[in-house]
This record gives structure tokens, sequence and C-alpha cells, in this order.
């Protein structure tokens, strides 16, 4: 199970996290999601622990802790659904919003 990272600051870098974590435990792999149209990182991460108990140690430790002037939102990442099967924007342009088409 992964761990979501919210509220990240635009400037964090993947060794930054990484270090942050690892007070809590041995950090597996961490993910910086980056925008496909600014080319620059989202806001958000998650980061995968070793162990249940690491996991939930550093959520309990980091959630609304202040980190680089933000207040971190940390929890268990939901695991990732089909936008198709939601309902999601992809293929759904039924009104308003943008003209542009991928």
């Amino acid at each position: 199970m992964s761990i979501y990272v919210g509220n990240l600051s635009y400037e964090v870098k993947e060794d930054d996290l990484r270090h942050v974590f690892a007070e809590y435990g041995t950090v597996k792999n961490v993910q910086l999601p980056i925008d496909r149209e600014t080319g620059r990182m989202r806001g958000f991460g998650f980061v995968e622990m070793e162990s249940d108990v690491e996991e939930t140690a550093a959520i309990e430790g980091l959630d609304n802790a202040e980190w680089m002037g933000r207040s971190l939102k940390v929890n268990k990442a939901k695991p990732k659904t089909d936008a198709s099967s939601s309902g999601g924007r992809r293929g759904n342009y039924s009104g308003g919003g943008s003209s542009r088409r991928y």
C-alpha cells in the first residue's frame, strides 16, 4: 500500500520527501507526478514504506504537519480508478469547459 502526500510545495524533490519519511522507517519508493502540460510537479506525491507499521507511523506523524511552508495532507493512498467507468472527463465533452481535444 502507498501513502498519498498532498499539498506539497512545487519545489519538493524526491530526495526531500524520502528524507522526511525515512524518520518513520525504510522508504521503498517515492513518486512525484509531473504535469504533462507545464512540466512541473503537480503538488502531490506517493511514498511506499517497507511495512504497514511504518506507513501508519508516518501518516500519524506527518498528517497536518507544517513542511516547506505548507500543511501536509498525508493518508493511505486510494487505488486508482478508471476514469471512463466513473464518469470522468475524458471522452465526456457534453457542454461547457475546454474545447481542447486529446
